[in-house]
Formats: C-alpha cells, sequence, structure tokens
C-alpha cells in the first residue's frame, strides 16, 4: 500500500485527471466530535452546543452526555438546530447492555452507534481480530434490525501488522458490509503510515463517516488545526464524489486543543470554505 504522503497536500495532483475535472464543491454540513470540547461539555452541555451552532456547525457527535437523558439530548439539538448523526459507544457495551444502548439511539435521533476504541485484550493476534469481527457482524445486525448503523472508529494501532496482517484489513474482509461501515479518523491512518485514498478506493462504500483532524506532519504528527497542516482533505472528498459519494459526515476533531472553542471556530471556518 501507498505511503501517507499519498495524501499530502504537496502530493494532490496525483489524484488523477479525473479527480482534477471533477465540479468542485463545498461540504453542506460540517460536524464536530464532542470530545474536542469535552471539558465544556461536562461543565455546560447547553451552552457549549449554543456555541457550536452559533459557529455554524451543524452536525455533532456525541462521546458522553453529560448526564442528560435521551429525551433531554434530543430537546438541546432541536433547540441549537443542531443533529447528531453519530455516537461514541464504548466496547464493553457490546455484551448484555447492548440492546439498552440501542434504545438510547434511536431515542435521542442518531444513525449510527460508533465504537471508537479497541482494549488491548482483545487484539493480540489475528484469531483475536477475527474474533471482534464476529462481534462487530452480531452487533452490527442488531443494530441494524432498529434502523441504525453500526460502525467502527480507527486509531494507529489497527495498522500494525499482527502475526504479518493488517487488522485494520483484517476487519474489513471478515465484517459484513451491510452490518459493518467504518468511520475513518483520517489523521490516525496517516499518521500510521496508510493512505487513506487507497482505502477508499479498496472499499468505496464501506467509509460513510470520517473524522478530519489534522497533522503538522513527520515524525511527531502534532495534531494542529484543521487546515494548518500536511493532510489533503479535499483530495479525500473529491475521490469519494467521483466514486459514489458515499461520505456522509464529516467530523472535525482535536484530541488536545489548546484552546478547544477556537480550535473549533477556526477548523470551521476552513472546512466549510474548503473547495474540493
Amino acid at each position: 500500500m501507498a505511503g501517507a504522503a499519498a495524501c499530502s497536500k504537496n502530493s494532490a495532483a496525483q489524484a488523477g485527471s479525473a479527480l482534477a475535472n471533477a465540479t468542485r464543491r463545498r461540504l453542506d454540513r460540517v460536524g464536530i466530535q464532542l470530545y474536542t470540547v469535552r471539558e465544556q461539555v461536562q461543565r455546560d452541555l447547553p451552552g457549549t452546543l449554543a456555541q457550536l451552532s452559533q459557529i455554524g456547525y451543524r452536525e455533532v457527535e456525541f462521546a458522553g452526555y453529560a448526564g442528560r437523558t435521551p429525551a433531554q439530548t434530543r430537546e438541546l439539538l432541536q433547540q441549537n438546530r443542531l443533529t447528531a448523526p453519530s455516537t461514541h459507544i464504548g466496547f464493553d457495551q457490546l455484551g448484555a447492555n447492548w440492546d439498552r444502548a440501542l434504545d438510547d439511539a434511536v431515542a435521542r435521533g442518531h444513525q449510527f452507534i460508533t465504537i471508537p476504541w479497541l482494549p488491548d485484550s482483545v487484539r493480540g493476534s489475528v484469531e483475536s481480530w477475527k474474533r471482534v469481527a464476529k462481534e462487530f457482524n452480531v452487533a452490527g445486525a442488531r443494530a441494524r434490525a432498529r434502523g441504525l448503523g453500526f460502525a467502527y472508529h480507527n486509531h494507529d494501532f489497527e495498522f500494525a501488522r499482527v502475526e504479518g496482517a493488517v487488522p485494520f484489513d483484517i476487519l474489513l474482509a471478515e465484517t459484513d458490509p451491510a452490518a459493518v461501515s467504518f468511520e475513518m479518523d483520517v489523521y490516525w491512518t496517516v499518521k500510521a503510515g496508510s493512505d487513506p485514498l487507497a482505502y477508499l478506493r479498496q472499499h468505496p462504500t464501506r467509509f460513510p463517516m470520517l473524522h478530519i483532524k489534522d497533522s503538522a506532519g513527520p515524525p511527531n504528527h502534532a495534531q494542529v488545526d484543521v487546515g494548518s497542516g500536511t493532510i489533503d482533505f479535499a483530495a479525500i472528498l473529491r475521490l469519494d464524489a467521483a466514486q459514489r459519494r458515499t461520505i456522509k459526515h464529516v467530523f472535525i476533531e482535536h484530541d488536545q486543543p489548546p484552546d478547544p472553542m477556537a480550535f473549533a471556530k477556526k477548523s470551521f471556518d476552513y472546512l466549510s470554505a474548503m473547495e474540493y
């Protein structure tokens, strides 16, 4: 697989003439993963949602609800002209609590329920990754029966070879496309030395959601404001548009922004104005 440079701004021309000739577009909705502003959410969820709406966000992705019930969450979203297409729910919820998690997701108006992380204990071998894929298939089928999508969000560890295999490739191969989707975190994919464009070409229907966070580049890949780094997000969106336009939601994110609201504003301004 090609290296991460294939998605850098300096090499966007390599995307091909079909992409270069594509109609220029802008995103009609920009979302944010609320983990970015988690401290603000815990202190004042209503005020935080109001600020994000004022910036211009129309979608958010939850990572905890600050003690709000599904009805309270939905009301806050409606008050602020927001929707929450996705929520992050821990892998440990796939057991006895899964039906409750699905019920709550439906009540809150989510379209996807997304697993954001896997503990070390379930990812030590090829066989363990295949077991995870089986669990995802079961969980995804149960979500689908409730009218929900099920997705997995990657970090970088999924691209570190285990027994000669790439775990992310195992998940893609061993999960049912009708039941399991993926939320590609572009930053972590690039940091791992993999190429988001290659995955989108090979699996054009598996990634309905993206996490958009930017990298200052190697060797440390410090996270920076979206648009201030080295990742060519426009090339990714052009490729999707040239294929099937299956990316439905994009969520801006930063794990440790020095000023979360300033990051949210600057990144929104860049991404909402970006042509692709």
